[in-house]
């Protein structure tokens, strides 16, 4: 442990931020053993997995409008933390900064990068607007409690930000690649190519963890260590099961095209 309080501010006196670094890390790792079992997250090529197993009829959206719900609140919580919280230093603003930028993209690719061919179960988009919500808002506010508190004895603010720029570019590009793969009126499925595609499946998460690593690092808290941490392992049983599904629908999926990490995983 003597090496993470050299990287990160000392734990904040709040039993709320210390419970909910506990439960962010438990729900994610749940949910990451829950994507290998084969229960997916109800969006994207995994909604119509799950919704053959239900018989209840449910309250759907569509996927476009569900995911602009979901991302909107924490882009706007992020955009409220400058007015609730100014002058805070160079390491809050950069913080915000950056969880604003990444939320506004990804409300960017829902308008005009990615393509959806299904709909949500309205649940499942509350669910998913918390927790973005609830990630958005903690992050925010552990970084508030640092203030006044030593810098921690390894800065990493200054790796981070080259990370989190890494990281939300190549996302970016490798979304722009699949949204490319469906003409005007295609809503199949198609083994998607070029980038890092051609060594494993799930580039984009690969860059979205650079991403998270590099928030992480810019902020230096338990909370997002905490956060980061589950994250990768929430990407990682999904590309597990992404790699798994294209297996069960393309004959000719390439066995060599790893899951997350080119060779390895």
């Amino acid at each position: 442990m003597s090496w993470l309080l050299r990287i990160v501010f000392p734990p904040p006196p709040s039993i709320f931020i210390g419970a909910i670094s506990v439960i962010s890390l438990v729900f994610t790792v749940h949910l990451s053993y829950s994507e290998i079992r084969g229960k997916h997250v109800p969006y994207s090529k995994f909604w119509n997995v799950n919704l053959q197993k239900k018989k209840k009829k449910e309250v759907t959206v569509y996927s476009r409008t569900g995911m602009v719900i979901s991302y909107t609140p924490a882009f706007l919580a992020c955009i409220a933390s400058f007015a609730i919280f100014p002058h805070e230093g160079l390491r809050f603003m950069l913080v915000r900064s950056a969880l604003a930028i990444h939320f506004f993209k990804r409300i960017l690719e829902v308008l005009f990068i990615h393509k959806y061919s299904g709909r949500m179960v309205l649940d499942s988009v509350i669910q998913i607007t918390l927790s973005y919500f609830i990630y958005a808002t903690c992050m925010i506010y552990a970084q508030h409690l640092t203030q006044g508190i030593p810098e921690p004895a390894v800065n990493l603010k200054y790796v981070g930000v080259a990370l989190f720029l890494v990281g939300i570019g190549g996302n970016f590009y490798h979304h722009y690649l699949l949204s490319r793969l469906r003409g005007e009126g295609d809503h199949g499925y198609k083994i998607p190519k070029g980038g890092l595609f051609n060594l494993v499946i799930c580039p984009h998460y690969l860059f979205e963890i650079l991403g998270f690593i590099g928030v992480c690092f810019i902020s230096q808290t338990l909370y997002s260590f905490s956060c980061t941490m589950g994250s990768i392992l929430y990407l990682m049983g999904r590309s597990y099961a992404t790699r798994k599904w294209y297996f069960s629908k393309f004959e000719n999926f390439p066995k060599e095209v790893k899951c997350l990490i080119p060779f390895i995983f």
